[in-house]
């Protein structure tokens, strides 16, 4: 299966830490629908070693790596009915 025909934008800076499924929540937008992302702890922690466990910390280092993280979401995402996605290692 190729790419998907839809563009994955992320044109909302929106971010939030949910401490249910252990992870930052954002959200991309293809042409039609919104997509949910989820990016784990352990995949942040990963990213920036020793940068605390709060949800203040897990925050600021999404910050610093959303650039990278966007890329990751792009990877992941195929199109279709499919949208919720989680990025994990």
């Amino acid at each position: 299966m190729g790419k998907p025909a839809e563009v994955l934008n992320f044109p909302n800076p929106s971010r939030s830490y949910d401490a249910a499924r252990h992870g930052v929540c954002f959200w991309g937008y293809d042409s039609k629908r919104e997509i949910s992302f989820l990016v784990e702890d352990k995949t942040l922690a990963a990213l920036n070693p020793g940068m605390g466990t709060g949800e203040m910390a897990l925050l600021a280092t999404f910050d610093r790596n959303r650039e990278r993280i966007l890329e990751l979401a792009k990877g992941l995402y195929t199109g279709g009915p499919q949208n919720r996605y989680t990025i994990h290692d």
